[in-house]
């Protein structure tokens, strides 16, 4: 019914991938994989949405990465549509999702995204991760990210006080993590709020 509303079945997968997905941005092949449609199709509805707004586009290593234009005019009114739950409990739930899935690897204090896994583009670090962990555990849930992500994550791991200490004397590595689009996933001491 709602493919008839929006006029094409490919659209409307476009819509909720991209509704469902803010804060990342992701290429053609990519794209053509997540919602299973033929790649002239998905070419056809990202020009569509282009012209009319409703994503941006951005050029980086010989790919375009597409992603939604959050200050469309009907950007929030769009989200509401498309997505099945309600926006602040979505994110609770993902968050918790994934905080469970770091717990279960050691005593993590700390667990930061970004790069890939906020906005779809490369960085140094995209997954960062603080505490005292299995390397072999991180490594398989990083093996798992990947494939559900379908993206290479570079991550760092670090002690609390290696953390603590770079943190406080403005490390470069630390602050340019967080001076970029980032998300906090586990924040066990509040170390972040303090700011």
């Amino acid at each position: 019914m709602i493919d008839a509303l929006f006029g094409s079945k490919t659209r409307v997968k476009l819509l909720y991938l991209f509704m469902n997905n803010p804060e990342r941005a992701f290429y053609v092949r990519e794209i053509t994989r997540k919602i299973d449609e033929q790649i002239n199709s998905v070419r056809r509805e990202l020009s569509n949405m282009l012209n009319i707004g409703i994503i941006k586009s951005d050029s980086k290593e010989h790919k375009i990465f597409y992603a939604v234009n959050k200050s469309y005019v009907f950007y929030t009114p769009l989200r509401k549509i498309f997505t099945s739950k309600e926006l602040s409990a979505e994110k609770e739930d993902e968050s918790a999702v994934w905080a469970k899935r770091f717990f279960a690897i050691g005593d993590v204090k700390l667990v930061v995204f970004a790069g890939k896994l906020v906005s779809g583009f490369d960085s140094d670090v995209d997954l960062l991760v603080v505490g005292n962990i299995s390397k072999v555990k991180l490594r398989n849930l990083v093996k798992v990210i990947e494939e559900e992500q379908g993206i290479v994550v570079a991550f760092a791991v670090m002690t609390y006080d290696d953390f603590y200490y770079r943190k406080s004397v403005q490390d470069k590595f630390i602050t340019d993590i967080f001076d970029a689009k980032h998300l906090v996933v586990v924040d066990v001491n509040e170390v972040l709020k303090q700011e």
